[in-house]
């Protein structure tokens, strides 16, 4: 009967461990997903501007540069689907909320483009640029889960 016990004892136990990993594991997936992420978005923001004023002259530009914002649109739209881990909640909604303020600037972008509209300062005074650079600060922070 002893032996019965400490048996389900010890799997219980090990179940439990099971689900710290899970945890553990899910948690590095999440941060990886933001490294990714945050690399994506600091790209573009790098290479947006000056393609932006390419863009102007230049159909080809024009074309590469649609491709990027609807692009990283997606890449944001992807981020914001992710399922945070409860440490990373609080991080991941400022996120979230970042993110939304910049697809608003990118959907204005693509709008102005549709329109014949190619304005550089339109894209640098819209939230796209301002928000992507503060989520760096942000996804700093959720890189340190990981570490």
């Amino acid at each position: 009967m002893k032996k019965a016990a400490l048996t389900v004892l010890l799997s219980a136990s090990l179940l439990g461990g099971c689900g710290l990993i899970d945890g553990v594991n899910n948690t590095l997936a999440y941060v990886n997903e933001a490294t990714e992420y945050a690399n994506e978005a600091n790209t573009f923001a790098e290479e947006a501007p000056a393609l932006a004023e390419r863009a102007i002259t230049d159909p080809q530009a024009a074309q590469e540069l649609e491709t990027k914002l609807e692009g990283m649109k997606e890449d944001i739209e992807e981020f914001n689907e992710l399922n945070a881990p409860e440490v990373a909640s609080d991080l991941h909604q400022q996120v979230v909320d970042q993110n939304n303020r910049a697809l608003e600037g990118i959907e204005v972008y693509l709008s102005n483009m549709e329109n014949g509209q190619l304005d550089p300062s339109v894209l640098e005074n819209t939230e796209v640029f301002r928000t992507l650079n503060e989520l760096t600060s942000l996804l700093e922070q959720i890189q340190q889960f990981g570490e």
